[in-house]
This record gives structure tokens, C-alpha cells and sequence, in this order.
């Protein structure tokens, strides 16, 4: 076989028939499993097997060492043909075919019914159809943000060009002159339904080439052909670059040839056998079947690590009581900082900030301004954005996406999905959260931020209740891995205070995730209160200690990992009072219930937050308006103290 790299300009007889060999093997091996498994989609598997044998035998990995940092990065996006992919790895060295066959969607292997990073040689884990040129768009770019020298595939089905996030992924590539980018679609002309012109009429090719794409159509079964198109796409330095694989659904197989039904059917027994005699193989499903059942297959699962980054975060800002600024402010003031201390000094981690026409905003400007080339402006394209710089996380790249919440969470909970399942270490700041928006009304109220994110897996939620609290909290989710929303209003807000009226969370405080603090102290009573509406409860205590009802007030920041010493200690007042910019279902109320439930400590619970959709208004004049400003605090509690 030729050696890696895409270096000779034709494919040589003796590796042209080899890899016509492997073809038939690999066909083989994806019809025992899928019918091992009695699941599975073997017939676009079948269509996409001949491109994922040539890019696996002739990019830049390494069977033996697939985590190589300067392999090529092959992104599968149409998931499901998870059977070609698992076998062309196989049979291109990563693991011994017996691995996948055997082990094809059973509980506790890798090898899942859609591609998994745990697999050798799978990059990013798919499933979910449209994300995968976002993915390798973040791939991509991590290449020239690191310095390396590596190309990017992907791999995608023709029906998930329907997708709406492909074009924004499209018209990225060719922006940032993503030149080590080459897609591949398998053209197979079926999905579920039937055809894919008569489903939704479409032209592929020309859409890439409006988008700027140098474009190529190919045989995807003429493996020569093949290699060729890749051969020129590896060494083209000039545009993003698409080969159009012309397949056929079930290729190799006579009676599943062009057929939409095996897009997701598996074969029965008779029509297995059929099949393996006419790519001239000998069945061996009985063999697998025990060593399935006896669970005698080779074990293969990588171990995928979220990237630990040194980042330098400096020494924090101080906002003093006479500065009334907006946590969002604070948020792009700290990220500056980090900015500079890493991006100029020695020794510091590469940052990527990622915005989408809401710079001045989000509070991303100064990073525009002084660092345009670790500034990305992806344009109103929310969905790519989410997932490229999910991607691009996964490398050892210090990565942020800010939005407002409705965009940045409501909009792209999908994508965030698959950035948990593929452990990312996003930093997604969160502006313009609640009714804090104002009068921009309805449409544009995150209200559901920490109800969206309890679902996802991996996230960390941080909802700051100041300027100081803010500055802190950007600083340690920065230095520590994994996936966070930092969640903020739009409103300016004034610096919380200790009772010695001195900035509370500066000084000596450290953030800690899931630390909830006591501000005042009480005994009838206790309030907690999340992110902007901290302020507005120690006015409200204020006005129950005018009447001589002293009550607890404690600042939650981190909802979804509340901290059982303060739940204790505000439950053993008898009374509890939640106090929250967010819907009244999902959030701090309904996470302090279940805390409460759970560890055992009985406390009466009143839940004070958003219960429908506002109109347009002031802040304050929202919160009034949804009982939700100070006055109606105090006057909840005293009415829960009078109902005793």
C-alpha cells in the first residue's frame, strides 16, 4: 500500500486491488453486524465505505497512535453509517475487525450506533445530521491557531444538505479562508422517505460554489477516482474544497442496490447469506453470535479528556460601592484581561472568541479591537457557531462563545447537546437574560437558561449576582475544564455590599462553584436570591427588618450544585423563600425542592420567579409588574409568616 499522505499522483495496482479487497471485506463486515446487531443502517454504509477506506489508508493518522496531535482530523458527519466507518477502521489497522462486529450496539462498547469519540480514529461524535462541517470548521481553525499543519475531512450524507446550519458552516469556511477543509457528501440519492431530489429538490454543487467552494464530482465507488479527488482537495491551498461522491444506496449487494428501504433495514437471515455469497465471502455471523453472547471480543475504547489549560487569569478587578456597572461589563472587561495576560505573554494559552453580530452587546469588542485575529464574527449563524466553537474546545484552545441568552441557549440547546456528549470545554457567556432584556419584550426573554442547561449532561451553570461576582466567576471558569454558561442580565446593577459596607465578593473571596453565601443574617426567615435579584433582596430584607423580621439572605450563583450547609441552615429558620429572574418550573425554586427532597430537611418553600411571558418595559417596571421587585418580596414573606 502506498504510504500516507496523498504523495504519489495515481493509485498503484497492487494498492488498488488491495483496497478492492478490503471493499468487499468491509461490505462484508457491515452486513454481519448490522445484522448481528438486528439494527443499523447498512445501506448508506455501504455507499460511503469506498471514500472512508481511501481517507483512512492515505490521510495523515496513525492507526497505532490515533490521538497524534498532527494527524489530519476526519469528521463523520451523517453518523449513522457508523457500520462503513467501523469497518474501513478496521480494516485500515485501528482495532481487529472482530472488535466492531461483534461488540455493534451492544451496552458497554464503544461501538455505538452512531460515531463515537471513545472509537479510534473517530473524531467527534455525530449523529444529530448537519453539525459535522461546523465541527471540522473548528478543527480547521485550531489548526491555524495552533500552528499546525494538519487537513480536515468530513464526511456527510446528501440528505442532511437540507440543513440550514451547512450554509452558515459554508460561508464560514470560505470568510476565514478555511483552505485545509475538504467535504465530502455521499450522493447516494436516498433517504428514509425515498428519494432525496423528489424530498426536497436541491443543488448541491451549485450551492457550494455560491458559497465560494471549489467543487469536484466523482465516482465514490471508482476508488482511483477517488484518491485523485482527494489527492487534489489535500493539496489545494486556494478555497474550502467539496468532492461529490455519485454512490449508489447498498453498492456491492445486487438486491439492496439503489433501494431506500435499507437505508435503516437490516437484513433477515436468508437474505444475509444471499449476500455474503455474492461478495464471495463465507458467513461467519454464528462465530460472532457467541462471541457477542459470551462477550469474547477485543476490548477498544479511548479515553476522551477534556483539555486541562494553564491559563493565566490575574489578579481580578475591584468594583467599589460607588461604581454601578452591568455584569455583562464586568464579563468583557475580565475576558480582556485574560486576553492580554495569555495572548502576550510567554507561556500564556491560545484564546478564541467567537461572536455573532452582538459584539458591543455581549461585550466582545475590546477583544475585536485589540486581538481581531483570536476574534471570530460568524454572523446571525447561532447554530454553527455553538458547534464550531464546541469543536474547537476540544483542542488546547482557551475557547468563548458570548450571545444573548435567547440566542446563545434557547436557540442552540441541540448543539450544546452534542458539545456536552462530546466533551468540550466551552465557555458560553449568556447576556441579556429574564426579564432584564426589557423593552425589547417577549421574544427575546431567556427565561428557561438553568432550566435548558439541568438537561444537559457536563454543563456548569454560574449566575452572578454583581460586577465583582462576575469578574471572579469568568476567571475561574476560564482556568477550570469542561462546559459553563455564565449567565447575566442587561441591567446595570449596584455592588453588593457586606454589612460593614464593603464590596462583599472582593478582597479576600475566592469564587467557588457551588458555594452559596450568606449575605444578612435572620431567624424568622430566609431568601435565596439568584443573580440580579440579589440586590433587590436585601432591599427587601430591609424592609421586613423596618418591621422587625430579621431574615436570612443568601446569594445562589451556582443553581444546579446548591450547597447543602446553607440549605440547612435557611431551612432551619422553618421558612424559605426562592427569589428569581426565571421561569418559576425550571429554575433556582424547583432545583432548591429537589435539594430540599433530597437531603432530608424540611423547611416551608415559597417559589417567587417569572410566570409568563412579560410585555415590553423597564426592567424594574417588569419586575413590579410580575410581582417580582422588592416590595412584592417582603410582602410574600410576611404573608408565609402570617399563614403559620
Amino acid at each position: 500500500m502506498l504510504e500516507r499522505g496523498f504523495g504519489p499522483e495515481k493509485l498503484d495496482g497492487a494498492s488498488l486491488a488491495e483496497l478492492k479487497d478490503k471493499a468487499r471485506l468491509a461490505r462484508g463486515d457491515i452486513l454481519t453486524m448490522t445484522t448481528l446487531a438486528g439494527s443499523g443502517h447498512p445501506g448508506g454504509s455501504m455507499s460511503s465505505v469506498d471514500a472512508y477506506l481511501v481517507l483512512y489508508h492515505f490521510a495523515r493518522v496513525n492507526p497505532k497512535d490515533p490521538l497524534w496531535p498532527e494527524r489530519d482530523r476526519i469528521v463523520i458527519s451523517h453518523g449513522h453509517t457508523s457500520p462503513g466507518a467501523y469497518a474501513a477502521l478496521a480494516r485500515s489497522g485501528f482495532f481487529p475487525p472482530e472488535a466492531a462486529i461483534a461488540a455493534f450496539r451492544q451496552v458497554g462498547t464503544a461501538f455505538e450506533g452512531h460515531v463515537e469519540r471513545s472509537v479510534p480514529g473517530i473524531e467527534w461524535s455525530t449523529g444529530n445530521l448537519g453539525q459535522g462541517l461546523s465541527a471540522a470548521c473548528g478543527f480547521a481553525l485550531g489548526a491555524r491557531i495552533l500552528k499546525k499543519d494538519y487537513h480536515v475531512y468530513t464526511m456527510m450524507g446528501c440528505g442532511e444538505q437540507q440543513k440550514g446550519q451547512l450554509s452558515e458552516a459554508r460561508r464560514f469556511a470560505v470568510k476565514y479562508n478555511l483552505t485545509n477543509i475538504t467535504a465530502l457528501v455521499d450522493y447516494n440519492n436516498r433517504q428514509i422517505s425515498g428519494l432525496t431530489r423528489e424530498i426536497m429538490p436541491q443543488d448541491i454543487p451549485a450551492c457550494y460554489r455560491a458559497d465560494g467552494w471549489e467543487v469536484i464530482e466523482v465516482d465514490g465507488h471508482d476508488l482511483s477516482a477517488i484518491y485523485q479527488a482527494m489527492r487534489k482537495a489535500a493539496l489545494n491551498r486556494e478555497r474550502p474544497f467539496l468532492i461529490m461522491l455519485n454512490t449508489t444506496m447498498g453498492k456491492g449487494v445486487s438486491f439492496m442496490e439503489g433501494k431506500e428501504k435499507y437505508h435503516g433495514a437490516v437484513l433477515k437471515p436468508d437474505e444475509y447469506e444471499k449476500a455474503i455469497s455474492e461478495l464471495g465471502l463465507t458467513s461467519r455471523i454464528e462465530e460472532y453470535r457467541k462471541m457477542q453472547e459470551g462477550r469474547g471480543y477485543p476490548k477498544v475504547a479511548m479515553d476522551v479528556r477534556i483539555p486541562d489549560l494553564r491559563v493565566k487569569t490575574g489578579e481580578p478587578r475591584i468594583y467599589t460601592k460607588d461604581e454601578k456597572t452591568d455584569n455583562r461589563s464586568a464579563w468583557g472587561r475580565a475576558l480582556a484581561d485574560i486576553c492580554e495576560l495569555n495572548l502576550k505573554e510567554k507561556g500564556g494559552v491560545p484564546v478564541a472568541v467567537f461572536d455573532c453580530d452582538l459584539a458591543s452587546s455581549v461585550k466582545t469588542g475590546l477583544i475585536e479591537k485589540n486581538w481581531p485575529e483570536h476574534f471570530f464574527q460568524a454572523g446571525i449563524q447561532e447554530h454553527h457557531t455553538a458547534t464550531i466553537a464546541g469543536a474547537l474546545s476540544t483542542l488546547p484552545v482557551l475557547t468563548y462563545f458570548a450571545d444573548f441568552g435567547v440566542f446563545g441557549i434557547d436557540e442552540t440547546f441541540n448543539q450544546h447537546r452534542l458539545n456536552a456528549i462530546n466533551h468540550a470545554g466551552l465557555k458560553v457567556a449568556l447576556t441579556h437574560n429574564g426579564l432584564d432584556v426589557g423593552e425589547d419584550g417577549k421574544t427575546h426573554q431567556c427565561l428557561e437558561y438553568v432550566g435548558l442547561a439541568r438537561n444537559l449532561f457536563g454543563y456548569k451553570v454560574i449566575v452572578p449576582a454583581d460586577p465583582n461576582q462576575t469578574d471572579r466567576a469568568v476567571r475561574y471558569a476560564s482556568r477550570v475544564p469542561g462546559n459553563f454558561f455564565l449567565c447575566m442580565g442587561r441591567s446595570k446593577l449596584p455592588v453588593i455590599l457586606d454589612e460593614s459596607g464593603n464590596p462583599f465578593f472582593a478582597g479576600d473571596y475566592e469564587f467557588e462553584y457551588g458555594k452559596v453565601e450568606r449575605l444578612r443574617d435572620g431567624d424568622r426567615g430566609a431568601i435565596f436570591a439568584m443573580g440580579s435579584m440579589t440586590w433587590r433582596a436585601l432591599q427587601a430584607r430591609e424592609i421586613l427588618k423596618d418591621k422587625g423580621i430579621l431574615v436570612k439572605v443568601f446569594n445562589v450563583s451556582c443553581p444546579m450544585d446548591l450547597d447543602p450547609s446553607a440549605l440547612k441552615e435557611g431551612a432551619s429558620t422553618g421558612f424559605i423563600i426562592t427569589y428569581e429572574d426565571h421561569s418559576i418550573k425550571t429554575g433556582l425554586g424547583s432545583e432548591m425542592a429537589m435539594a430540599l427532597a433530597q437531603t432530608r430537611v424540611s423547611a416551608r418553600l415559597k417559589c417567587l420567579g417569572v410566570t409568563d411571558y412579560a410585555a415590553s418595559g423597564k426592567p424594574d417596571e417588569l419586575f413590579q409588574y410580575m410581582g417580582l421587585d422588592p416590595e412584592s418580596l417582603a410582602t410574600a414573606f410576611t404573608e408565609m409568616l402570617d399563614q403559620n
